[in-house]
C-alpha cells in the first residue's frame, strides 16, 4: 500500500503506544555522586526535549520526542524514589553499600569492585549493583573472608583482601 493512503497520526499521537520502562522492585539506594549524575542526565534530556518541541513539525523530531518523554518519566521517577546513602556513615566493621572491595581469586588475580545503586552500575567502571549476585555475596562480610561467587560460567572462590569507602564525588 502506498504511504499516500496511510493517515499520519496528528500532534502528540505519534508513538503514544510506547511502553513504559519497568521500575525495579528494590529500594532505590544510590550514592550521592550517582544521584547527582542521574539528575544531570535528567536535566540534559529535559533540555533536549525543549529543542525537539520547537521542531514538532518534523516527524523524526516527534518520534524522538515520544521516546525521550518516556525516558524522562522513567528517570524522574527514579530520582523521586532515590534513597541517597551517606558513605561516611557506613562504618568499617563490614562491607556495606558504597564499599570498594578488593578481592583475590583462585588464580591469584586481583579484582576491585564498588557496590552501588542499580542506576549507577557499570561493569566497565567496576561498579556493581547492590542486588547483583556478587554484591549479595560480599555484603556484611569482612576482610579475610572467602566467598563463593555463583556465576553462570561456574562458581568462583574469592578472598576479600580489603575494602574502603571512596568519596561519593569520585563514584
Amino acid at each position: 500500500m502506498s504511504r499516500a493512503f496511510v493517515k499520519e497520526p496528528e500532534g502528540d499521537q505519534a508513538g503514544d503506544d510506547q511502553p513504559e520502562r519497568p521500575h525495579s522492585t528494590h529500594p532505590n539506594y544510590i550514592t550521592t555522586g550517582g544521584l547527582a549524575r542521574l539528575k544531570a542526565r535528567l536535566e540534559s534530556m529535559s533540555a533536549r526535549r525543549q529543542a525537539l518541541e520547537a521542531d514538532r513539525d518534523n516527524l523524526g523530531a516527534r518520534s524522538e520526542l515520544q521516546s525521550l518523554q518516556a525516558e524522562i518519566r522513567y528517570l524522574g521517577r527514579r530520582v523521586e524514589v532515590a534513597i541517597p546513602v551517606d558513605l561516611a556513615r557506613q562504618g568499617m566493621d563490614a562491607i556495606r553499600f558504597g564499599a570498594t572491595v578488593e578481592l583475590l581469586d583462585d588464580a591469584g588475580a586481583a579484582h576491585r569492585f564498588t557496590i552501588v545503586g542499580e542506576d549507577e552500575a557499570d561493569v566497565a567502571q567496576h561498579r556493581i549493583s547492590w542486588v547483583s549476585p556478587l554484591a549479595s555475596a560480599l555484603l556484611n562480610r569482612k576482610a579475610g573472608d572467602v566467598i563463593t561467587w555463583r556465576r553462570q560460567a561456574g562458581d568462583m572462590e574469592l578472598e576479600i583482601t580489603g575494602f574502603n569507602y571512596v568519596p561519593a564525588e569520585v563514584l
